[in-house]
């Protein structure tokens, strides 16, 4: 999944347009259940090793296909290496974050591909933090 360029989108509930794109936005709950993630290499870094365990916990997992989670096991192998030799690689770490965004690992890199994960919530649908904090200072100048 190739991410575009430029600023991390807003959310669509966020974003108020006129011009809206006709291509719609995935998503999916976090709940769904994701395929089953293989296991790591014992001897990999803790850092590897939990990043990769991140993984099959995150929402985005319910996208990922068998290919993907090799291509994370990679990402894990070429971390593990980075972070055990004994020189730290900038050359290394550049390319294991870029492996990274194609794995939509952060929510901007998932935000780019138009893919948003929602908890669920048990209530009303929560209003944005900030229209109720300009709604009560308004209210509190007397606006």
């Amino acid at each position: 999944m190739a991410a575009s360029r430029g600023p991390v989108p807003k959310r669509s509930e966020e974003r108020r347009r006129r011009n809206k794109s006709d291509t719609p936005i995935a998503r999916v709950e976090t709940s769904t259940e994701p395929l089953p993630a293989p296991e790591p290499d014992p001897g990999w870094h803790p850092i590897a090793r939990d990043w990769f365990l991140s993984l099959s916990e995150s929402g985005q997992a319910v996208f990922y296909q068998p290919s993907d989670w090799q291509t994370a096991r990679y990402v894990a192998e070429a971390m593990h290496t980075n972070l055990s030799q004994g020189r730290f690689s900038a050359q290394l770490f550049a390319a294991v974050t870029a492996a990274m965004s194609n794995l939509l690992v952060t929510e901007g890199d998932r935000r780019r591909v138009r893919v948003e994960l929602a908890r669920r919530t048990s209530g009303a649908p929560e209003q944005p933090a900030g229209v109720t904090a300009i709604a009560d200072y308004r209210a509190s100048i007397g606006g």
